[in-house]
């Protein structure tokens, strides 16, 4: 039997409220169930409110299959993804185990998350906490991520977005990017991290793009009051994904960032 996504679709007439306190939902495990990218979509919603509700969506048959992403037949499924819901509040929502990305928005101005959980074993492949491209005003805090990937990854077209008290780890640690894969990128614009910790990851925090990249920028970008302890590159701007001189990294702000090593921890900064 195929699996299709839960959808929850608008354009919504008024304000929409999801409750589901106490509650856990539970995704099929077989892949083969799946035949689109998401396994909890929301779409084209104007002042969503959900609170509560713990989304397990059973990935351990996912992270075994790795190559996936090559094959038409397999899809990885995202826990819940939102495109274009704006003016929306997430709180006290926990995703755990996702196949793929735990929570993924586009297209989502103006929309704050607040004590948000994901979690999955630190050996789960591409298993971001949020991914987020093409907003305008957002705000994840008081959050923790624990996954097997990026904390937070931010795509093109992010503007004015603001993540603070997270903690995160393991995985990767929070990233900007990857950017520069495909023509027509948005600029990213207006990033704020600030009073995050982040524990036993791979990177701290990263600017990254792809080589031979069309012409992008990413400014105004502020990373401030960072805790990091046992990471291996607490700050990375990945100049191997920049080969080409249309990458643009600029006006980046690296305020009060701390760290604690241990013998094999690399150098704090590395470009």
């Amino acid at each position: 039997m195929v699996f299709p996504p839960i959808q929850f679709s608008g354009p919504s007439k008024g304000p929409v409220e999801i409750k589901a306190v106490g509650a856990t939902i539970k995704a099929p495990p077989e892949l083969a169930r799946f035949k689109s990218d998401e396994w909890i979509l929301f779409e084209r919603i104007d002042r969503l409110t959900m609170i509560g509700g713990t989304f397990d969506g059973q990935g351990h048959e996912a992270w075994k299959n790795p190559k996936c992403g090559d094959n038409d037949n397999c899809h990885l499924p995202v826990n819940l993804k939102f495109s274009l819901v704006k003016n929306s509040l997430l709180k006290d929502v926990t995703s755990l185990n996702s196949k793929f990305f735990h929570m993924s928005l586009h297209g989502c101005d103006n929309t704050n998350l607040d004590h948000i959980k994901a979690v999955a074993p630190a050996d789960s492949d591409n298993t971001d906490g949020v991914h987020i491209k093409h907003v305008n005003g957002l705000n994840i805090t008081n959050s923790n991520i624990k996954t097997g990937a990026d904390c937070v990854s931010i795509g093109d077209g992010s503007k004015n977005v603001h993540l603070e008290k997270l903690t995160c780890g393991p995985g990767h640690g929070i990233s900007i990017g990857s950017l520069g894969k495909y023509a027509n990128e948005k600029p990213v614009q207006g990033i704020w991290v600030k009073n995050c910790t982040i524990t036993g990851t791979s990177n701290g925090v990263r600017i990254k793009t792809w080589p031979n990249s069309p012409l992008g920028t990413a400014t105004d970008i502020h990373f401030d009051d960072i805790i990091m302890n046992n990471v291996g590159n607490p700050i990375l701007i990945d100049q191997e994904y920049c080969a080409s001189r249309n990458c643009k990294v600029s006006n980046q702000y690296y305020v009060l960032i701390v760290q604690t090593r241990t013998h094999n921890s690399r150098v704090p900064f590395v470009c």
